[in-house]
């Protein structure tokens, strides 16, 4: 769409005509209608960025497209929204925590009954130790859990393949099934965002890369949608994936409300591009290396070593030096191309 703003042009001696033979009414109409133009343009012009459709383009850095299917959710007539915190062993405190937040402190002015329900799920009913060491026990398992709209699935331990199964067979009636940092992992290792794009957290961009060729990983996003599947980036971006469903079931005001109320001032989650920071990879030197796995710094005189093709790596863990050594070539290559 093109808008062409047309102004009246004064003829010479109009401009130079002095105060006293300027003709007022003839003024009068000439401003009125440069203002009706101007005016219409900008409402044109409001109506073109308001409508215009996203552009979907590269994987690195570009805008993400949002499509038609994940702009909004409708939620029930009546009762609420039950949804399931899938944890295990390890799992990241904030990872679960912060989505908890955000959907427990939503109110809906028309109505009395808080919109969430939520409940944590594990394969068993044994105590769970997540990071920190805080400990939980389940309110359900998978095999008793009531069916969630909601799925949230944190960073955690490997599943299992009935936990995976799970996850799989809940995934065909839920509204959104959700990850958080790499719990970007275990949703992935269910299959259901093979040839979909998806992101993890930062540190985890290359083994993700690796482990799942067929997922088009998005680096430097917030979160990203596909259907009824979401995945946000690490820690914090959490938070903004659950307001971001919040927004989509009961719009736009309820979420920024909720964010209010939260003390909450990030706003990831009206834009899931806001990750560019994370999306190049720091480079790893002799004077400051960086752990070829997760990509966090490491204390040479204290890590974890490989020596490969006569070049020295350095660890967070033993447990990052292992994954190294199973396959260096690929770490090293995926090195190389994110120069």
């Amino acid at each position: 769409m093109i808008v062409v703003i047309a102004a009246t042009h004064l003829s010479s001696e109009n401009r130079i005509m002095n105060a006293r033979t300027i003709n007022r009414i003839e003024l009068v109409y000439q401003v009125a209608r440069f203002g009706f133009l101007l005016a219409l343009s900008v409402l044109a012009l409001s109506a073109l960025f308001a409508t215009g459709a996203p552009v979907k383009t590269d994987n690195r850095s570009k805008p993400i497209e949002v499509t038609a299917e994940t702009t909004s959710l409708k939620p029930p007539d009546k009762g609420q929204i039950p949804i399931a915190f899938l944890i295990s062993d390890g799992a990241v405190v904030i990872d679960f925590c912060g989505p908890w937040e955000v959907f427990q402190d939503v109110m809906i002015p028309s109505s009395e009954e808080m919109p969430f329900r939520l409940y944590t799920v594990a394969e068993t009913k044994k105590p769970i130790r997540t990071s920190g060491g805080m400990q939980i026990v389940p309110d359900y398992t998978i095999q008793n859990a009531p069916p969630p709209k909601v799925i949230v699935i944190p960073a955690q331990s490997a599943p299992s393949p009935a936990v995976l199964e799970w996850i799989r067979k809940s995934s065909k009636t839920t509204d959104v099934t959700m990850s958080v940092c790499t719990g970007a992992f275990v949703l992935a290792k269910t299959g259901l965002l093979s040839g979909k794009a998806a992101t993890t957290y930062h540190g985890a961009f290359g083994r993700f890369a690796m482990e799942f060729p067929d997922i088009a990983l998005r680096r430097g996003a917030r979160f990203v949608e596909n259907g009824n599947l979401a995945t946000a980036g690490g820690l914090s971006s959490g938070i903004d994936l659950a307001l971001r469903v919040v927004e989509r079931y009961y719009g736009r005001e309820v979420a920024q409300r909720t964010a209010y109320d939260m003390e909450y001032q990030g706003q990831g989650w009206m834009n899931p591009e806001s990750n560019q920071v994370y999306a190049s990879a720091p480079v790893s030197t002799a004077e400051h290396p960086l752990c070829p796995v997760c990509g966090m710094d490491v204390d040479p005189k204290t890590a974890p070593k490989s020596i490969f093709k006569g070049a020295t790596y350095y660890f967070c863990s033993d447990d990052d030096k292992k994954t190294f050594d199973t396959a260096p070539d690929k770490f090293v290559n995926a090195e190389s191309k994110s120069l």
